[in-house]
């Protein structure tokens, strides 16, 4: 498959592969959302990687949706990215933080004063939150967001952004897909506001243009990429035209020059499609071309590749149970098959002790 190993220019970076790792949520980061020595060995084990994404990692206290689940809005935080930063980049490797707000997938349970989470309108996800202590705990439906809070929302990327580069990471992904905070304003079953945030499509994109603007302002265009779920149903989103809507976003995202779009696929290379010829500048392919093609094969992806889909392709159970991934897709194989009973929480197991070849 030597669709793979060319390099490809991503914003400022030139990759040498086209071989990205998945942001993937593992839920083992330590108190005050410090990640560990252990966060440390799991990236730098997968340093091979063209590209990492990092786990969703919150920008600020009421952006985080679940346990265990890193921050970038501290100097704490900053200091332990630090060291996963350095790891990778000594194994030759470039990083990407992915910052994620989780807005209305969140809980009381998360927050000081048991404060309600944040949303573009007071209508609930439908979904639960996992706690170590009290079990599942449904999400309430979230308060409201004041233009305020959406200005501070927008303030609070842009720190995390700063925080990131402070971090040595190259970049930072806005998280715009899997029904997180900037999803849910783009779709209208979460987005019900009747003022400059909600309503018609161009209203709708606005927070995420916002937010994209201003870190691109704070941080460089060729240091930010930016994530979208075209039609997912993932954490009760729903979009009743995402053709429409993405590719209006597409659109006002271009003329900032971001240095990738992450589309994640979700059966529908047709719209995909429809994107990628909307989209001006490089694109990133979680490839699922069918429904029933989860997770994504290195077939699949070298497929995106070839029909020129994909510029690179993202990977996520296979980068999880194989760090030497790149090896294994040059030997034809074989993979080690991940362990989803170890997805979240836990050790080193399921996490760090996946073997290598040879």
């Amino acid at each position: 498959m030597d669709e793979f190993f060319t390099p490809v220019t991503v914003g400022g970076l030139e990759l040498r592969n086209r071989l990205v790792m998945a942001p993937m949520t593992r839920s083992r980061a330590a108190d005050a959302g410090r990640v560990t020595e252990m966060t440390v060995e799991y990236y730098a084990q997968r340093a091979a990687a063209g590209l990492i994404i990092t786990e969703g990692t919150q920008p600020s206290v009421m952006g985080q949706g679940y346990v265990s689940t890193p921050g970038l809005h501290d100097e704490d935080q900053v200091a332990a990215w630090r060291a996963v930063t350095g790891a990778v980049h000594d194994g030759g490797g470039r990083i990407f933080a992915q910052l994620m707000h989780s807005g209305r997938i969140g809980h009381p349970y998360l927050y000081p004063d048991d404060a309600l989470p944040l949303g573009p309108s007071p209508v609930a996800s439908g979904q639960k939150l996992f706690t170590p202590d009290q079990g599942m705990l449904e999400h309430p439906a979230p308060r409201e967001m004041t233009l305020d809070d959406i200005a501070l929302a927008v303030k609070e990327f842009v720190s995390a952004a700063r925080n990131a580069i402070e971090a040595s990471f190259d970049g930072v992904e806005l998280h715009g897909a899997n029904g997180y905070l900037i999803q849910q304003f783009l779709a209208d079953g979460s987005n019900h506001r009747a003022d400059a945030y909600g309503g018609s499509v161009e209203n709708r994109n606005r927070f995420a243009v916002e937010v994209a603007r201003a870190v691109v302002d704070a941080v460089g265009p060729d240091r930010v990429g930016f994530r979208v779920s075209p039609g997912t149903s993932v954490n009760g989103i729903s979009e009743s035209d995402p053709v429409a809507q993405y590719e209006a976003l597409l659109r006002e995202l271009n003329p900032l020059g971001l240095a990738y779009l992450h589309i994640m696929e979700l059966g529908d290379r047709a719209l995909t499609l429809r994107l990628r010829d909307v989209w001006d500048g490089t694109l990133l392919l979680n490839p699922h071309a069918t429904p029933t093609s989860f997770p994504a094969s290195a077939e699949e992806g070298a497929e995106a590749l070839r029909d020129g889909v994909a510029d690179a392709v993202v990977f996520g159970q296979l980068w999880l149970a194989n760090p030497d991934l790149p090896e294994r897709i040059k030997a034809g194989g074989p993979y080690n098959d991940a362990e989803p009973a170890s997805f979240y929480g836990g050790d080193h197991r399921g996490y760090t002790d996946y073997p290598s070849l040879g």
